[in-house]
């Protein structure tokens, strides 16, 4: 009983833009209780969460409903500004018909025979990576392995020189940052100045490109300036949406990594099935996705009066969907709070649904799929070496610092 009204009282005392302590590291106990106790949960401001799976798997195949524009709801928090213009001309916060003209020039440019291309680099990158893991015997697995790879394969997608890599990790986290609920001024400012430092980096690589083409087959930069079908970007669109893609590709991926190979050392007895079952990998991605979402909210905003759980809510209303609750509901995933590498089916919600699933999902998954299978097979009996920090993000879930011992 007493737990029973504990859990009751975490649901109704959340709130989004006042945060329980302890919440970004650990949010799974308050996810529960809204999934039991809040399905539709009213937050001050007038906005909703919704956390059950059903309920955000119709709110992403249902674009005529809810709407991922997000000019309204950004102007207030952002202004006039670089990071209001990026994040209101990139894919993922745009309805059709300009989502649709814009993810139908990215989908033929990320190709599965493409992206099938990219595997054999992809495997001689994370070998060089492990290899210096073991030349230093203990590493941060974040900085030296988890996020070196999807800046290495995002720039190697834009033919990006090696030498001008440097600054895309801290302008990915710069950007991402300013979505988080509650935004502060030294984030926003960082956030902005991050938006106009990466146009001006890709309008000169652009402009280049557009002197001398890359092969379409390989240089995504090429096929988003060519566009597909008639169909083009402006000067603007392509800007802003190369961000999206760097930005998108490198977070998701890095946590990706990250978070399995953490889940990994937590639950000894599946990374002992995963040593013995190497092919176990293909389910085992999923599984880490589902129980720790690189990305945990999403939002929509509802363009006609519709009800959930028995209440109408208004046109206009704006609605936090809790990927990370959803991904651990019950009603959807059998024991949702045990990691199971050979979990099937998995439908889970990491990278969305409908019309809104990531256009990169494939990508990421064979980069989570090689990194993990790789470094465990050669680092069998790696352990922490001191405390793994989370980001301090609420909407993307990660690490900061992950240090371990290799040897």
């Amino acid at each position: 009983m007493e737990r029973s009204l504990a859990d009751r009282s975490l649901a109704e005392d959340f709130e989004l833009t006042a945060l329980p302590e302890g919440f970004a590291e650990d949010p799974f106990p308050v996810y529960r209780a809204l999934l039991e106790y809040a399905p539709l949960k009213h937050f001050a401001d007038g906005s909703v969460m919704l956390s059950r799976f059903a309920d955000l798997d119709h709110v992403y195949r249902d674009t005529k409903v809810f709407s991922s524009d997000k000019k309204v709801e950004f102007l207030p928090k952002f202004g006039p500004s670089p990071l209001y213009e990026h994040h209101t001309t990139s894919l993922v916060f745009n309805d059709p018909p300009l989502h649709t003209r814009v993810r139908k020039i990215m989908v033929g440019a990320m190709t599965p025979k493409a992206i099938a291309a990219m595997e054999p680099d992809l495997v001689a990158l994370v070998d060089r990576l492990l290899d210096g893991l073991a030349d230093k015997g203990e590493a941060d697995l974040i900085e030296d392995f988890a996020s070196a790879i999807p800046v290495e394969v995002i720039g190697n997608l834009f033919d990006i020189p090696h030498e001008e890599r440097g600054p895309l990790r801290d302008w990915s986290l710069a950007v991402l940052g300013a979505l988080e609920p509650v935004l502060l001024p030294e984030q926003k400012e960082r956030g902005n100045r991050a938006v106009t430092d990466f146009k001006a980096f890709l309008k000169k690589l652009a402009d280049a490109r557009r002197k001398k083409p890359g092969d379409p087959a390989t240089d995504v930069l090429t096929r988003l300036i060519n566009g597909n079908e008639g169909e083009q970007l402006s000067d603007e669109e392509l800007l802003q949406n190369c961000i999206f893609i760097l930005n998108a590709g490198h977070e998701t991926t890095t946590n990706l990594i990250g978070n399995a190979l953490y889940e990994l050392l937590q639950w000894p007895d599946e990374r002992q099935r995963l040593l013995a079952d190497p092919d176990l990998i293909q389910t085992a991605v999923d599984e880490f996705l589902r129980f720790q979402s690189p990305n945990q909210l999403g939002n929509r905003r509802t363009v006609e009066p519709v009800e959930f759980h028995g209440e109408t809510l208004p046109a206009g209303t704006r609605i936090h969907l809790a990927i990370g609750a959803a991904n651990r509901d019950p009603c959807q995933f059998p024991e949702p709070d045990r990691l199971d590498l050979s979990r099937k089916p998995n439908k889970h919600l990491a990278f969305a649904g409908g019309p809104h699933l990531c256009v990169g999902f494939s990508l990421a998954k064979m980069e989570g799929r090689i990194a993990v299978s790789r470094f465990l097979k050669r680092f069998p009996g790696y352990k922490l070496n001191g405390e793994a920090r989370r980001t301090g993000r609420v909407r993307f879930r990660g690490f900061s610092k992950f240090p371990a011992r290799i040897g």
